[in-house]
């Protein structure tokens, strides 16, 4: 029976302030003469930077490769990890995080590959940070599987902040998103070590402007590499996989612990 596993974040709760998000920072809003007054958090970073350490460790001393999995909502993420934990099921063990708002929708669709499947529902938190993932974890079936995905909460921006502890960070960019997303949310792409474009079986459908959305990302994320790809066609997917083998190999040889991207606190 595949391995489905439940996690609920609660809510922020503050003390008489609302606690807000903003730019994946938490901060407490408060009025002083009128004037409502921001007031980041930073030690909420720094405190994640901590279990995102830890966590890393741990994978590391597992021989567990981790990839954190960004986009918006609608990018493709499900659907590429349903086809990927199908076609690869037997080759590598695998394992999937899952984190969003509300349902196990996306959770029930990969539990039926087989490979154990934790699903995080952070209720109003747009965003997976490192003591989440901890927690999730330790829910998964020892020995950990040799690729860990963390499939996080559809969103642009306060993901980008979080280190999880992954490995590699691996941004999707639909077709249908428009070609700009990269120059409008810079943070999430210039720390992405893959870009993934999604649904390019409906490119010519959708309108899309291939040329610009290179220059885009070449823009935003220089050191990146790109994949253009289709989970629905399979169009693509064997470079995906061929990547996903080359990063394992990396690991294995040099020791490669750290990422890649860059300006992640």
């Amino acid at each position: 029976m595949p391995l489905l596993r439940r996690i609920s974040e609660h809510a922020l709760a503050g003390s008489g302030a609302r606690a807000r998000v903003y730019g994946g920072l938490i901060g407490k809003m408060s009025a002083s003469g009128g004037t409502r007054v921001v007031v980041v958090q930073e030690a909420l970073l720094s405190k994640n930077k901590v279990f995102s350490e830890q966590n890393r460790s741990m994978f590391d001393a597992e021989g567990c490769l981790v990839l954190n999995i960004l986009s918006s909502p609608g990018a493709g993420k499900t659907t590429l990890l349903e086809r990927t934990l199908a076609d690869l099921a037997g080759t590598v063990r695998m394992g999937v995080i899952v984190g969003d708002l509300a349902t196990d929708n996306d959770a029930r669709r990969l539990q039926s590959s087989g490979a154990p499947v934790v699903q995080i529902t952070t209720q109003d938190i747009c965003h997976l940070d490192a003591a989440m993932v901890q927690r999730a974890v330790h829910e998964l079936p020892r020995p950990l599987p040799e690729i860990l995905f963390i499939e996080n909460v559809g969103n642009l921006v306060c993901p980008a902040s979080f280190d999880l502890g992954e490995h590699c960070r691996v941004a999707l960019m639909s077709v249908t998103e428009g070609e700009d997303k990269p120059i409008k949310y810079p943070l999430l792409f210039s720390t992405a070590d893959l870009v993934l474009v999604t649904k390019a079986d409906i490119a010519a459908a959708a309108g899309f402007d291939r040329d610009l959305a290179m220059r885009n990302l070449m823009a935003a994320a220089p050191h990146a590499d790109v994949i253009e790809l289709s989970a629905r066609t399979g169009d693509g997917m064997e470079m995906w996989y061929d990547w996903l083998r080359n990063r394992q190999r990396k690991r294995g040889t040099d020791g490669d612990t750290q990422r890649r991207g860059a300006g992640v606190p």
